[in-house]
Protein backbone atom coordinates (compact mmCIF):
# COMPACT_ATOMS: atom_id res chain seq x y z
CA UNK A 1 0.00 0.00 0.00
CA UNK A 2 2.82 2.31 0.79
CA UNK A 3 4.18 1.91 -2.85
CA UNK A 4 0.73 2.62 -4.35
CA UNK A 5 0.87 5.61 -2.27
CA UNK A 6 4.06 6.93 -3.17
CA UNK A 7 3.64 6.23 -6.41
CA UNK A 8 0.05 8.08 -7.19
CA UNK A 9 1.78 11.21 -5.34
CA UNK A 10 4.70 11.25 -8.18
CA UNK A 11 1.92 11.11 -10.94
CA UNK A 12 -0.18 13.87 -8.78
CA UNK A 13 3.31 16.14 -8.75
CA UNK A 14 3.77 14.97 -12.45
CA UNK A 15 0.09 16.17 -13.30
CA UNK A 16 -1.10 18.83 -11.02
CA UNK A 17 -3.31 19.43 -8.89
CA UNK A 18 -5.87 20.72 -10.81
CA UNK A 19 -9.62 19.04 -11.49
CA UNK A 20 -8.77 18.96 -15.68
CA UNK A 21 -5.74 16.31 -14.51
CA UNK A 22 -7.79 13.75 -13.60
CA UNK A 23 -8.47 11.76 -16.41
CA UNK A 24 -4.79 11.70 -17.53
CA UNK A 25 -3.89 10.85 -13.87
CA UNK A 26 -6.48 8.30 -13.80
CA UNK A 27 -4.94 6.62 -16.92
CA UNK A 28 -0.97 6.71 -15.61
CA UNK A 29 -1.95 5.15 -12.42
CA UNK A 30 -3.99 2.57 -14.30
CA UNK A 31 -1.36 2.11 -16.82
CA UNK A 32 1.03 1.59 -14.00
CA UNK A 33 -1.01 -0.74 -11.97
CA UNK A 34 -3.70 -2.30 -14.53
CA UNK A 35 -6.27 -1.01 -12.33
CA UNK A 36 -6.84 1.87 -10.24
CA UNK A 37 -6.65 1.47 -6.22
CA UNK A 38 -8.73 2.27 -3.58
CA UNK A 39 -5.88 4.39 -2.51
CA UNK A 40 -4.98 5.75 -5.57
CA UNK A 41 -8.79 7.18 -5.29
CA UNK A 42 -9.20 8.63 -1.93
CA UNK A 43 -5.56 10.30 -2.52
CA UNK A 44 -6.18 11.68 -5.89
CA UNK A 45 -9.66 12.99 -4.65
CA UNK A 46 -7.74 14.56 -1.78
CA UNK A 47 -5.41 16.05 -3.54
CA UNK A 48 -7.39 17.28 -6.31
CA UNK A 49 -9.96 19.08 -4.13
CA UNK A 50 -12.92 16.48 -5.13
CA UNK A 51 -14.72 14.08 -3.24
CA UNK A 52 -13.82 10.43 -4.14
CA UNK A 53 -17.28 9.71 -5.49
CA UNK A 54 -16.28 12.22 -8.33
CA UNK A 55 -13.59 10.11 -8.93
CA UNK A 56 -15.79 7.05 -9.45
CA UNK A 57 -18.08 8.58 -11.54
CA UNK A 58 -15.02 8.69 -13.65
CA UNK A 59 -13.90 5.45 -12.98
CA UNK A 60 -17.66 3.71 -13.82
CA UNK A 61 -18.76 6.28 -16.95
CA UNK A 62 -15.43 5.38 -18.93
CA UNK A 63 -15.11 1.33 -19.70
CA UNK A 64 -11.78 1.98 -20.37
CA UNK A 65 -10.57 2.10 -16.58
CA UNK A 66 -10.77 -1.04 -13.83
CA UNK A 67 -11.09 -1.23 -10.39
CA UNK A 68 -9.85 -4.11 -9.83
CA UNK A 69 -6.59 -6.27 -10.55
CA UNK A 70 -6.87 -7.76 -13.94
CA UNK A 71 -6.30 -11.24 -14.28
CA UNK A 72 -3.60 -13.16 -15.86
CA UNK A 73 -5.50 -13.94 -18.82
CA UNK A 74 -8.33 -11.29 -20.06
CA UNK A 75 -11.49 -12.88 -22.02
CA UNK A 76 -13.07 -10.61 -24.56
CA UNK A 77 -16.42 -10.94 -25.78
CA UNK A 78 -17.57 -9.62 -29.06
CA UNK A 79 -20.74 -8.00 -28.49
CA UNK A 80 -21.09 -6.33 -32.30
CA UNK A 81 -24.17 -6.36 -34.46
CA UNK A 82 -22.66 -9.87 -35.75
CA UNK A 83 -21.33 -11.09 -33.04
CA UNK A 84 -24.75 -10.42 -31.43
CA UNK A 85 -26.74 -12.22 -33.85
CA UNK A 86 -24.48 -15.78 -34.03
CA UNK A 87 -24.56 -16.00 -30.08
CA UNK A 88 -22.28 -13.64 -28.51
CA UNK A 89 -24.20 -12.74 -25.55
CA UNK A 90 -24.82 -16.16 -24.86
CA UNK A 91 -21.21 -16.87 -25.26
CA UNK A 92 -20.58 -14.09 -22.64
CA UNK A 93 -23.15 -15.39 -20.12
CA UNK A 94 -21.97 -18.62 -20.40
CA UNK A 95 -18.43 -17.92 -19.60
CA UNK A 96 -19.90 -15.87 -16.98
CA UNK A 97 -21.79 -19.00 -15.45
CA UNK A 98 -18.32 -20.71 -16.18
CA UNK A 99 -16.39 -18.25 -14.70
CA UNK A 100 -18.94 -16.89 -11.31
CA UNK A 101 -17.94 -13.46 -12.31
CA UNK A 102 -19.66 -10.27 -14.47
CA UNK A 103 -18.28 -8.42 -17.26
CA UNK A 104 -15.28 -6.38 -15.87
CA UNK A 105 -14.69 -8.45 -12.56
CA UNK A 106 -11.47 -10.67 -12.14
CA UNK A 107 -11.70 -14.47 -10.89
CA UNK A 108 -10.81 -15.41 -7.09
CA UNK A 109 -7.68 -17.78 -8.51
CA UNK A 110 -6.87 -14.05 -10.79
CA UNK A 111 -6.65 -16.54 -13.84
CA UNK A 112 -9.48 -14.60 -15.63
CA UNK A 113 -10.81 -11.22 -16.55
CA UNK A 114 -14.33 -11.05 -18.45
CA UNK A 115 -14.84 -8.03 -20.55
CA UNK A 116 -17.63 -7.48 -22.98
CA UNK A 117 -16.69 -5.20 -26.01
CA UNK A 118 -18.88 -3.56 -28.27
CA UNK A 119 -16.55 -4.89 -31.56
CA UNK A 120 -13.76 -6.84 -32.51
CA UNK A 121 -13.87 -6.41 -36.06
CA UNK A 122 -13.98 -9.51 -37.05
CA UNK A 123 -17.44 -9.78 -37.79
CA UNK A 124 -16.72 -12.61 -40.95
CA UNK A 125 -15.98 -15.22 -37.99
CA UNK A 126 -18.64 -14.67 -35.16
CA UNK A 127 -19.34 -15.04 -32.54
CA UNK A 128 -15.90 -14.33 -31.19
CA UNK A 129 -13.82 -14.49 -28.32
CA UNK A 130 -10.11 -12.78 -27.87
CA UNK A 131 -8.29 -14.31 -24.74
CA UNK A 132 -5.48 -12.02 -24.62
CA UNK A 133 -4.40 -11.83 -28.38
CA UNK A 134 -5.49 -15.13 -29.33
CA UNK A 135 -9.03 -14.50 -31.21
CA UNK A 136 -11.79 -17.45 -31.75
CA UNK A 137 -13.66 -17.55 -34.21
CA UNK A 138 -17.61 -19.20 -34.80
CA UNK A 139 -17.36 -19.95 -30.99
CA UNK A 140 -19.81 -22.65 -30.22
CA UNK A 141 -20.92 -23.39 -25.98
CA UNK A 142 -19.56 -26.97 -26.39
CA UNK A 143 -16.53 -25.48 -27.07
CA UNK A 144 -16.08 -23.08 -24.32
CA UNK A 145 -14.53 -25.58 -21.32
CA UNK A 146 -11.61 -26.68 -23.69
CA UNK A 147 -10.87 -23.09 -24.08
CA UNK A 148 -10.48 -22.08 -20.75
CA UNK A 149 -8.87 -25.49 -19.67
CA UNK A 150 -6.20 -24.62 -22.32
CA UNK A 151 -5.04 -21.61 -20.48
CA UNK A 152 -6.08 -23.25 -16.80
CA UNK A 153 -3.09 -26.40 -18.00
CA UNK A 154 -0.96 -23.97 -19.15
CA UNK A 155 -1.32 -21.78 -15.74
CA UNK A 156 -0.84 -24.97 -13.79
CA UNK A 157 3.12 -25.78 -15.51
Amino acid sequence: MAEIIKKTKSLITKHGKERSALIPLLQNVQTEYGYVPKESIDLIAEELSIFPVEVYGVLTFYSQFHLNPPGKHTIRVCQGTACHVMGGKVILDNLSDKLGIEDGETTEDELFSLERVACLGTCGIAPVVAIDEKFYGNVKLNEIDDILNKYRETNEK
